[in-house]
């Protein structure tokens, strides 16, 4: 024998409809969509900054900051590019042909030294004299970290060495460029004359001639996705239903959802322990039509403003992602059953049930306010009963209770059992208004 917290059964059944095909379409047409939004963004990012942020010559710079020690020079980290134990086997970096440019000057006047070359010769070259290695630059304000290293020696004069695979000084303004290759390489920054302390002025800059065509195949390739995001969206959502057979509830259900939970008279005293384990599979397929549901309730949203309708097609499949989230949390967290929940968004024989229906209008006024806005004293009882960044919450404290007294005593608790699916009553109505589905404002309560 079973019990059931919300007796009431739609007046009239509703049509098949959602197959995989369909549901497959929506879900790849959503995730498709994101990616092509990602490289339609990047795209013009990079159109954009090829247009814009380069100067005269080409490079893309970065502002000049100031950098002082106390030691002898400034010099960065070690940058690996490529790979060190095949240096003919970067085709890459032919294929990018950068460009990298160090510009520095001394505020006092005095004559500077840059200079760029593999870390190990770096290393050699100062490893007795004191020596500031940058870590991490940047922020607003500019800061950078630095470890000192080295001995005390001054170090010969840094213009007179041959390791240098770019390397200029002078008075003013010096510039040097280098075209990357394959290692382990470092820029330094010195006074000409090797002495110390060492103040400097520095920009770094890049350029490419791949950035414009990388920008353009992003962003052509995001458009191509964006169509054809929008074809399989159109194709999973044509041939809905249109009908409904009449309204969900009755006098006793005055918020129009449907929201079904059993308690089963036999329960395993420990599947509990595992049954969070076992709906892996379902919280793998859920991760994916939570993302569809999330842009689906944006294209919706846009519908909504302009026609005052919910697409039926959408709604069905939003509805379907709800129900089979609801079935999942009954079996996996409420403990009112171990049965397994079946893999489909239809509404199906199982002790957990959650049905919403079709409403004809809605509010264009309301539609934008109502996720965030609207919603926000009911998200804040929502947090209370979820839990809140590492707070845990009321819902899962008391099915953990739950499920000791079921361990030991072999029987879930009834009125425990009904307090929480109350609670996830709320919730879903909760979700069901900030999804949009819904115009009425959620009551306060646990019941119906």
């Amino acid at each position: 024998m079973s019990t059931t917290t919300t007796p009431n059964p739609l007046p009239g059944p509703r049509a098949p409809a959602w197959g995989p095909g369909r549901a497959l379409a929506l879900v790849g047409g959503s995730l498709l969509g994101l990616i092509a939004l990602a490289l339609v963004v990047a795209g013009v990012a990079l159109v954009l900054a090829h247009a814009t942020a380069r100067d005269s010559a080409g490079f893309y710079t970065a502002p000049t900051e100031r950098f002082t020690t106390g030691t002898y020079a400034l010099t960065s980290e070690g940058l690996q590019i490529g790979d060190v134990r095949d240096h003919g086997a970067d085709w890459a970096l032919d294929a990018v042909d950068a460009t990298v440019r160090v510009r520095a000057s001394e505020p006092g006047g005095r004559p500077v030294f840059i200079g760029i070359a593999p870390k190990a010769d770096v290393d050699r070259y100062l490893l007795l004299s004191a020596h500031s290695e940058i870590s991490a630059a940047g922020g607003a304000p500019f800061s950078y970290d630095s470890v000192r290293r080295g001995g005390a020696q001054r170090p010969p004069i840094p213009g007179l060495q041959g390791f240098w695979a770019a390397a200029t000084s002078g008075w003013g303004t010096q510039s040097v460029t280098w075209k990357p290759d394959s290692g382990r390489w470092a820029i330094v920054v010195m006074n000409a004359d090797g002495s110390r302390p060492v103040r400097a002025d520095v920009s770094v800059g890049a350029k490419s001639a791949v950035v414009l065509p990388i920008g353009l195949t992003l962003l052509a390739l995001g458009l191509m996705g964006l169509a054809t995001s929008a074809a399989l969206i159109w194709a999973g959502a044509r041939g809905a239903p249109v009908t409904v057979a009449g309204a969900v509830g009755d006098t006793e259900t005055p918020y129009p959802l449907r929201f079904e939970a059993r308690q089963d008279e036999s329960l395993s005293r420990w599947l509990w322990l595992v049954k969070w384990l076992l709906a892996l599979p379902h919280w793998v397929v859920l991760a994916f039509l939570w993302i569809a549901y999330d842009v689906l309730t944006l294209v919706a949203l846009v519908a909504i403003l302009f026609t005052g309708r919910y697409p039926r097609s959408l709604f069905d499949f939003n509805v379907g992602v709800l129900r089979w989230t609801w079935r999942v949390v009954h079996y996996a967290f409420t403990f009112g059953t171990d049965r397994y929940p079946p893999f489909t968004l239809a509404q199906a024989d199982y002790s957990a049930e959650l049905d919403v229906p079709y409403p004809e209008r809605l509010s264009r006024a309301k539609a934008f306010f109502k996720p965030w806005l609207l919603a926000l004293p009911h998200w804040l009882v929502v947090a209370i009963f979820l839990g809140w960044w590492s707070a845990p919450g009321l819902l899962p404290l008391l099915a953990c209770i739950g499920g000791v007294v079921l361990l030991f005593t072999g029987r879930y608790p009834r009125d425990m059992f009904g307090l929480v699916v109350g609670l996830a009553r709320w919730v879903a109505r909760v979700a069901v208004y900030a999804g949009l589905m819904r115009d009425e404002y959620p009551p306060f309560r646990i019941d119906r």
